[in-house]
């Protein structure tokens, strides 16, 4: 049991175990004959129920029950027997059953065998109900026995009206049954998606249960199995179907195509975007993972194509096929010089699903121009052999009034038709700043810390109701502050779990820095090297210092063309895969374990410029990270390892694996990786040989 100190046994006590231990294996050894030789004699059945009864987790000894039973049910049809002839078979198999769980309750197989018994019809459910009773009295928050509740009553078709009830007896009983709370979450979905009588308003059931729950809150506020299901609750009230928030290229841009990198100053608000082959990202950022975007749910219609074999892929590492960010390639033709219109439907036709299964169903529009410029014509070698000297005076900002401002403006926001735009229903936010008034007046008479937490995303929540709802109060609504006071709270009143409360202080963080034009401005301008006055200046971000552990929503940061994310504590960069358009990144004097935890920067095909100095990689001795990726160490890697090669032409290839999948497909000019333990110079020549485009290598021109 929990909290209960071991006490080392005494030689009598050891001697006992020894003996049963011996009974054990004995009996599996007999067991396991009876297995592999598909012997189901009385005798061998009788052998494995005595040791199912004494060892209930031998899944081995389910499994063959199980083959038993069916052997004995074959023999006994073939015979012709009546059903009613059966019956002894199952009553025994729930005997033992029944024993194995007397001696552990919380035995997997033993719960699967009854489902089994009891799935072969042939068995009384009103029974089993009767048992679970017995052994809910006995401990009323097994969620083995919850979960077979679960089951007998949709085996007997128990209507959910009355499950629900049942939760409310066993919550009243005790307030701190965390199953309880479970089963009646579940009970709930079930009546709002049917849509069941007296349930057809969301609204009104979620209102009824936050008040509900409230009791138990008020009641012992440091219990965290009724702020578990108030976290339920707030989910159901956040649901709402997927948003497109942003794009590259943003809606309503003039989009001029360049070969080069060269600086000519044309007025706002036209914006360049780099491409030799005349091919350029578009992007759409969603308000949550979604999936199913593809030419059949987005259609782009441009002068030149009609785009229905564009290919869309998701931005993001996790392999499930949600992503927050799709991308697909749009190609301008090499003969042509006049402006193209394009516009972009999002949820034509349905099949974009968020990954909380709630369909897009509300198409919505972008639309841009693009063009080439006529006087283009490739510049040599100055435009990839620059250094970036990331130097203090070479970062300009943009003020407030300026024409740079302006633009940022236009970046940041993505106009949907008024027809069109999402609203809040009224109900969830009266709900949330209800939600949120209690909870401070619980906090005001006691310093709890999951009634902090509560509180935190109760705000979180209502800053993005405002947000995403288009609520006219919003500069005036937001509490980014107090939220991240409460996160500063926690990470003193709880330490053990300082780095969680680090990453969702850094989240919020990130999002109150980038939500808007007024604060974004502060951290934001035009970046230029001056010994490269003929290069056009790139368009930064600054978010350096600020003790960061993770980054959050990319929305209003799609433009960004240089990031400075330097002397943070930054573990991974997941998110950072939705900027298409970034091409200088500093993510030196962070806390980087290993080259896996860069595996965001694949996707990035304009990167050319990487600093990941002075981090920790290959400080640590051990790093599961690593082999979460592909590697030849599992099999995720497909056809991306060619074992002929890795074996026989590079020797430095087993030793530097994750470096080379890293590095493999960038095309980097300039690289800094000075100060990481891992660095010598053997990985340095293998990254030399690796990237033949290399022409900066930790501060020095490559040869």
């Amino acid at each position: 049991m929990h909290g209960i100190p071991r006490k080392a046994p005494t030689q009598e006590e050891r001697d006992d175990s020894s003996l049963k231990a011996a009974k054990l294996r004995d009996l599996q050894s007999q067991l396991l004959h009876f297995h592999h030789n598909k012997i189901y004699t009385k005798e061998a059945i009788e052998i494995s129920a005595k040791l199912l009864e004494s060892n209930p987790e031998h899944y081995t000894g389910w499994n063959y029950r199980k083959l038993a039973v069916q052997h004995l049910l074959d023999q006994q049809q073939e015979s012709g027997t009546d059903s009613e002839s059966v019956q002894p078979i199952f009553d025994e198999e729930l005997r033992i059953v029944e024993n194995a769980l007397k001696r552990n309750f919380k035995a997997y197989g033993a719960w699967h065998h009854r489902k089994w018994i009891l799935s072969k019809g042939h068995s009384s459910s009103d029974r089993e109900l009767r048992l679970l009773g017995k052994f809910q009295k006995l401990d009323s928050r097994n969620f083995h026995a919850w979960n077979y509740r679960r089951f007998i009553t949709a085996l007997k078709k128990i209507p959910d009206e009355e499950e629900l009830q049942y939760t409310t007896d066993m919550i009243y009983d005790n307030f701190s049954n965390y199953s309880a709370w479970h089963n009646r979450s579940m009970i709930l979905s079930n009546l709002l998606e049917k849509g069941a009588k007296g349930y057809d308003k969301k609204d009104n059931v979620l209102i009824e249960e936050f008040q509900f729950v409230r009791n138990a809150l008020f009641t012992d506020p440091d219990d965290q199995s009724g702020w578990f299901y108030n976290l339920w609750l707030l989910d159901q009230t956040l649901k709402r179907e997927p948003l497109l928030l942003s794009s590259w290229p943003p809606h309503g841009s003039n989009l001029s195509l360049s070969v080069d990198h060269s600086n000519r100053q044309t007025p706002f608000p036209k914006l360049y975007f780099q491409s030799k082959e005349r091919i350029f990202p578009l992007v759409l950022y969603f308000s949550e993972a979604v999936e199913g975007v593809s030419c059949s749910t987005v259609t782009v219609e441009f002068d030149y194509h009609g785009g229905d074999g564009l290919i869309w892929r998701p931005l993001s590492g996790n392999k499930t096929g949600f992503s927050r960010a799709w991308l697909t390639y749009i190609k301008y033709p090499y003969d042509s010089l006049e402006a193209c219109h394009v516009k972009v439907t999002v949820a034509h036709f349905p099949g974009i699903i968020s990954s909380s299964s709630i369909p897009c169903s509300q198409s919505r529009s972008i639309s841009f121009t693009m063009s080439v410029r006529s006087n283009d014509q490739e510049h040599s070698e100055e435009q990839t052999s620059h250094k970036i000297s990331w130097d203090e005076e070479n970062f300009k900002g943009h003020s407030a009034q300026s024409q740079d401002a302006n633009l940022l403006d236009s970046l940041c926001k993505l106009d949907i038709a008024k027809e069109n735009k999402p609203t809040t229903p009224e109900w969830s936010m009266e709900t949330i700043s209800n939600e949120i008034s209690h909870c401070r007046e619980l906090l005001s008479a006691t310093d709890c810390k999951i009634g902090k937490l509560t509180l935190a995303r109760l705000l979180m929540a209502h800053n993005t109701l405002i947000s995403y709802g288009g609520c006219p109060d919003a500069k005036t609504e937001v509490h980014y502050e107090e939220i991240l006071a409460l996160y500063h709270d926690l990470m003193k009143m709880d330490p053990a779990h300082i780095c969680f409360y680090e990453d969702e202080y850094s989240l919020v963080l990130f999002e109150q820095l980038t939500s808007n034009t007024e604060s974004l401005l502060k951290h934001c301008g035009n970046y230029q090297e001056p010994s490269s006055p003929s290069i056009s200046p790139y368009i930064f971000v600054r978010l350096n210092g600020l003790s960061l552990s993770r980054v959050s929503s990319m929305e209003n940061l799609l433009w960004v063309q240089m990031l400075d994310l330097s002397h943070n504590k930054l573990q991974s960069i997941e998110g950072l895969e939705a900027l298409q358009l970034l091409s200088c990144l500093k993510l030196s004097n962070n806390k980087l374990r290993s080259f896996t935890a860069l595996e965001p920067l694949k996707m990035l095909k304009s990167l050319e410029v990487l600093d990941v100095s002075y981090n920790e990689i290959g400080a640590h001795s051990i790093d599961t990270r690593r082999y979460l990726c592909s590697s030849p160490l599992n099999h995720t890697a497909g056809t991306e390892w060619h074992l002929k090669k890795f074996t026989d032409e590079d020797d430095d290839l087993k030793y530097f694996w994750d470096a080379y999948l890293l590095f493999k497909d960038l095309n980097l000019i300039q690289l800094d990786i000075l100060g990481n333990a891992v660095v010598d110079q053997r990985l340095k020549a293998f990254l030399l040989k690796l990237m033949p485009t290399l022409k900066w290598f930790d501060g020095e021109k490559c040869h």
